[in-house]
């Protein structure tokens, strides 16, 4: 993520606003804190767009993940299954 100075805004407009269309948005700070976002138009987003830019979706991947051959795990018994609940269970 880009960012600039309040003063760097005020100065270097121009530039900032070209920075920020080639990198999406900067973020201006004043006094070393983050305190506007300038980000450049985009049109009509959908709201799927808008949700990923605001990094509140991400997109499935593009690229397949092949099913397991077998279902992994380990494997329990019905003794191993009672030891566990005995032991989740306590002595209360």
């Amino acid at each position: 993520m880009t960012t600039v100075t309040k003063r760097d805004l005020n100065q270097r407009t121009a530039e900032v606003l070209a920075q920020a269309a080639a990198v999406g948005e900067v973020i201006v700070t004043e006094r070393g804190e983050p305190r506007w976002r300038v980000s450049s138009y985009r049109g009509q987003d959908d709201s799927l767009a808008r949700a990923e830019r605001q990094g509140r979706y991400t997109p499935p991947a593009s690229t397949r993940v092949p099913w397991p051959e077998a279902v992994g795990g380990p494997r329990y018994e019905s003794e191993d299954v009672d030891a566990l609940l005995d032991e989740l269970k306590g002595d209360r």
